[in-house]
């Protein structure tokens, strides 16, 4: 079929709903408020594509309809609203350098406090690739199903949390991951689940999922951590949001803790408590040496 053909088609889909700027305006404002997501002027398609299905699923016959949906702060469909609109993409070892790091990192924490847990804190799991990873670097790295490690997932997004505590992915999924370990951390599946892929529990059980939003006043997480990943997240926010973020994730690390965080994304600027130590990967700062890094800017 021809591009010319096609067209159409593409209109009809775009015009079943009306979708103004104002409508654009006021996602941008709501998404903003409630995840601290910046959208560009560019998402208004994606925008559109994305809440489409939830006017279909609702049943709303206009975008002003299912804006009103939103209308109380405790209203069902704000967490349909938020997994909507945010970003899921990941994979097993995407960025590989960071669990090449992670490696070392773990076994010289070992050598250094013996007989203590480490703990990490992945911010936005997804639907699981990246906090199984870090577990499956853990047990390569101690040689052991049970290696001293606890980690924390969470995300904003339910829907992709419910995905990651099921941990099944298909053969493209797990197209990074090297056959040795697929075979020593996965298990194939069979008959009807043939093409899948699924965690095997001994991983799973380094795990603990929950949903934390990243821009809520009170995360209800302890702080201890040795690290904490949050890579391709703050990405999405502007420079206050990201300052705010990194300035909470501080003192919720141990002393020389870690900050992972994505390829696109750099806090060197002043006034952040972090120093860069690799590529993507920063240290937290000493309370004296952040002050007074703070008193120079």
């Amino acid at each position: 079929m021809s591009a010319s053909n096609r067209r159409p088609a593409i209109l009809e889909l775009q015009s079943e709903f009306e979708f103004t700027a104002e409508h654009f305006q006021c996602v941008k404002q709501l998404i903003y408020r409630v995840a601290g997501i910046s959208l560009a002027d560019s998402k208004r398609s994606m925008v559109y594509s994305r809440l489409v299905r939830r006017l279909r699923i609702t049943g709303a016959e206009s975008f002003d309809a299912y804006l009103r949906q939103l209308d109380y702060p405790q209203a069902p469909e704000w967490e349909y609203f938020v997994n909507a609109l945010t970003t899921n993409l990941t994979s097993f070892f995407r960025e590989s350098h960071h669990f090449d790091y992670l490696k070392q990192t773990l076994l010289t924490l070992a050598q250094q406090r013996p007989r203590r847990e480490i703990n990490i804190w992945c911010c936005a799991a997804s639907t699981g690739e990246e906090p199984y990873t870090i577990a499956i670097t853990a047990m390569e790295a101690f040689g052991s199903e049970t290696p001293p490690v606890r980690i924390l997932a969470t995300d904003i997004d339910t829907h992709v949390l419910e995905t990651a505590q099921r941990g099944v992915y298909s053969e493209e999924q797990v197209k990074k991951v090297g056959m040795p370990q697929i075979q020593r951390y996965f298990l194939r599946g069979k008959g009807t689940q043939d093409g899948q892929i699924r965690i095997r529990d001994e991983v799973k059980r380094l795990l603990s999922f929950r949903a934390v939003n990243l821009l809520a006043p009170d995360w209800r997480v302890r702080p201890g951590f040795d690290m904490i990943f949050c890579r391709n997240v703050m990405i999405y926010f502007d420079k206050p949001t990201q300052m705010g973020l990194l300035s909470r994730f501080a003192p919720l690390l141990n002393q020389e803790g870690l900050l992972f965080v994505g390829h696109s994304e750099s806090f060197t600027h002043a006034g952040v408590p972090f120093k860069l130590l690799g590529k993507t990967i920063y240290q937290v700062l000493p309370d004296a040496a952040f002050r007074e890094m703070r008193g120079r800017s």
